[in-house]
């Protein structure tokens, strides 16, 4: 039963998880296309985005535990740590590509001189970020999956 539950909650933060990482990739495609002064609009749809961390901690928190305790007992541990590894990966991005650039242009409030290269580098961190939170929500799904077929 542990486990069963254990599945549940992460589900349900790495589908949260996955919620704003999709946002971002599927507005990356207009926002590419906006000058300075709209693109600085459009980002302030992201204030208060940060709070999300909370559910990221969440999904990395649940799926270790999950992975824990199907460690030697399930044939889809391995999988179930391939969805915390990808979790782990969207904070990698995030603080190695996505961050720094927050810092630059003081998220988003103001447009350095090279602000297209570092919108670019902002927006595809982005992207990365919501292939790495799909797969980990797939892998988590068929490790489900797994489960029930034995």
């Amino acid at each position: 039963m542990a486990i069963y539950s254990l599945r549940v909650v992460s589900f349900i933060f790495v589908a949260l998880a996955f919620v704003p990482a999709a946002a971002h990739f599927f507005a990356m495609f207009n926002k590419m296309k906006l000058d300075g002064p709209n693109y600085l609009a459009a980002q302030r749809a992201y204030d208060g985005w940060s709070l999300f961390g909370i559910v990221v901690l969440g999904a990395l928190l649940s799926t270790a535990a999950l992975a824990i305790l199907l460690y030697r007992a399930s044939a889809s541990f391995g999988l179930v740590v391939v969805a915390f590894l990808s979790i782990g990966a969207t904070q990698f991005a995030f603080w190695m590509l996505t961050y720094p650039i927050n810092q630059a242009t003081r998220n988003w409030t103001v447009l350095p001189e090279n602000w297209e290269l570092l919108r670019r580098q902002w927006e595809y961190s982005h992207a990365i970020a919501a292939g790495l939170n799909a797969l980990a929500l797939l892998v988590l799904f068929i490790s489900a999956l797994r489960a029930e077929v034995r």
